[in-house]
């Protein structure tokens, strides 16, 4: 290989290994300098007796569900 042909190469080669080093400290620091994304935390704003009351009800949609989906035994 020609002296020349392997100092371009060896430029190439460095100059790309030089872009994805900046290309990743440049998104390490985006990633720390935008912080946290989550916001606070909210308490429950359901009482206890709304949080024991029942939820499910047996109406006709649900009763058709559990009638066409039941499997021979």
């Amino acid at each position: 290989m020609k002296p020349e042909r392997q100092a371009r190469e060896r430029r190439t080669k460095l100059g790309r290994r030089e872009f994805l080093r900046t290309l990743g400290a440049g998104a390490s620091a985006a990633a720390a300098s935008t912080g946290p994304l989550a916001g606070e935390a909210l308490a429950d704003t359901e009482t206890d007796d709304e949080k024991r009351k029942p939820r499910y009800r047996e109406t006709e949609h649900v009763k058709t569900y559990y009638r066409v989906n039941r499997y021979p035994k």
